[in-house]
């Protein structure tokens, strides 16, 4: 991807805007890929991180503020995801018996299944976005990217 070509500048750009503009162009696509790899299960991304972070609870429950702590995306209005997952069949959710001011929430198992076809879906996005990269080049982007 060419950053200048993608924005159609002929200036120089400084290597420091640069690499900021094309790590978001980056992310763009590779947000666009993986949303229609989700398109065909009416999940957006922020709702199938919900759900894979309620599969890690393995049957334990989690509440909004454990949701909200495991998002990749912060900006997400997590109640409003689980709203629509509880729509869906995918999540439920109860009142804490030893503290009812908690909601928990657990994955159902209608939510497992769907998961299961949508980690299907989002790992050959996964395996295409990642196709021209080595190992080696993997190991050194994520060292290059663990240090912001």
């Amino acid at each position: 991807m060419n950053v200048e070509e993608v924005i159609k500048t002929s200036s120089a750009i400084p290597l420091g805007k640069r690499t900021i503009i094309h790590m978001q162009l980056v992310r763009n696509k590779m947000d666009d890929e993986l949303t229609n790899a989700l398109k065909p299960y009416e999940v957006s991304l922020q709702q199938f991180n919900v759900l894979r972070i309620l599969r890690g609870q393995k049957g334990k429950p989690a509440n909004l503020s454990t949701l909200n702590e495991r998002m990749v995306s912060k900006m997400s209005n997590t109640t409003r995801l689980v709203d629509k997952l509880l729509a869906k069949d995918y999540v439920r959710r109860e009142v804490c018996a030893a503290n009812r001011r908690k909601i928990e929430i657990y994955i159902t198992p209608k939510g497992n299944a769907a998961l299961e076809k949508m980690d299907a879906a989002i790992l050959k996005v996964e395996k295409a976005i990642l196709q021209h990269f080595t190992k080696t080049e993997l190991i050194q982007l994520n060292t290059l990217l663990d240090k912001f």
